[in-house]
């Protein structure tokens, strides 16, 4: 239960956090591997390893921070932590991207790629399982993550950066915390934010409002590239979220499992943008635990407590 507290009180203060979070008892920290090889601190990640020698490599959780892609930090890992620790047979990554005062879209799913082909590329440096890495992201995150999961084989989104470009950028499982997955569907449906509006991080993102960039908007949308190949997906959305309406969630749910892309849809009971309750971490703990570990758990979806 003491992780589930740590993970409760991190939330509120993800934005805020200065310093970098640290790694569980009996694992040790890597920090600011670069996975690009241009010395941008935007382009580094940090690694969480069990110090303990292992028969067997490790499956991997990276974790994608939030921010509205023009905040935040791969320092805000405390929700990592959380998910890794606790006798899981884990290593983790929290990996930094470009922020739209860098760089508009598609640098940010270009860096994302190559952190993951730069994971897969050291897996036996650091004895990672690269046919085992599961993605979690919340909000600007979690529309990372889902992207990750859902371009697999979409060259144009792949980028050229970085040393590793034999290396695929597939994943195994994703787990999208209430993450934009249409940006086309997005206005109208509860949220504080207008997408036509030139001074909103959606615009910033796509390069200007969404009235005057669809294609740009459809482009930059994890629905659009939709295959029944794609990785499995657990999709964590409160029904309250004032800023990425839930909407996003029950209709992107809908589209996986019309192609036949294994997806599982919690909502959070009266729950607003992000949110944590320990039936939530269980489910998870279990939706990790089934794709990395082969693990026979069934996991439920449905309502789950927000607090």
């Amino acid at each position: 239960m003491r992780y589930l507290v740590l993970l409760a009180l991190s939330f509120p203060i993800l934005a805020q956090c200065q310093k970098a979070s640290t790694p569980p008892a009996g694992f040790r920290a890597l920090r600011n591997l670069d996975y690009v090889g241009a010395g941008n601190q935007r382009q580094m990640l940090d690694l969480y390893l069990p110090e303990s020698k292992a028969d067997k490599p490790h499956p991997l959780v990276v974790y994608i921070h939030g921010g509205g892609w023009e905040a935040g930090s791969k320092d805000e890992a405390d929700v990592l932590v959380g998910l890794i620790k606790d006798g899981t047979p884990y290593a983790g990554a929290s990996i930094n991207y470009r922020l739209t005062d860098q760089a508009p879209w598609p640098a940010q799913i270009f860096d994302c790629k190559a952190a993951i082909r730069w994971l897969r590329a050291h897996a036996q440096e650091y004895n990672l399982d690269p046919e085992k890495i599961s993605v979690f992201g919340i909000s600007a995150g979690g529309h990372l993550v889902s992207m990750l999961g859902v371009t697999g084989g979409v060259k144009d989104l792949e980028g050229e950066l970085g040393k590793h470009l034999d290396q695929s950028s597939r994943v195994s499982c994703v787990l999208d915390f209430c993450g934009p997955s249409d940006f086309l569907t997005f206005g109208g449906k509860g949220s504080v934010i207008d997408p036509d509006d030139p001074k909103s991080a959606l615009a910033r993102l796509i390069g200007g409002p969404l009235k005057d960039r669809q294609e740009e908007g459809r482009k930059a949308s994890p629905v659009t590239y939709i295959t029944p190949d794609d990785a499995p997906f657990l999709i964590i959305h409160g029904d309250k979220d004032t800023l990425v309406p839930y909407a996003q969630a029950t209709e992107f749910d809908a589209a996986l499992k019309a192609a036949h892309v294994p997806s599982i849809l919690l909502t959070g009971t009266d729950g607003g943008h992000v949110f944590l309750s320990g039936p939530l971490v269980q489910r998870m703990h279990e939706f990790n635990a089934r794709h990395l570990q082969g693990k026979d758990v069934q996991i439920h979806g449905g309502a789950v407590p927000s607090k």
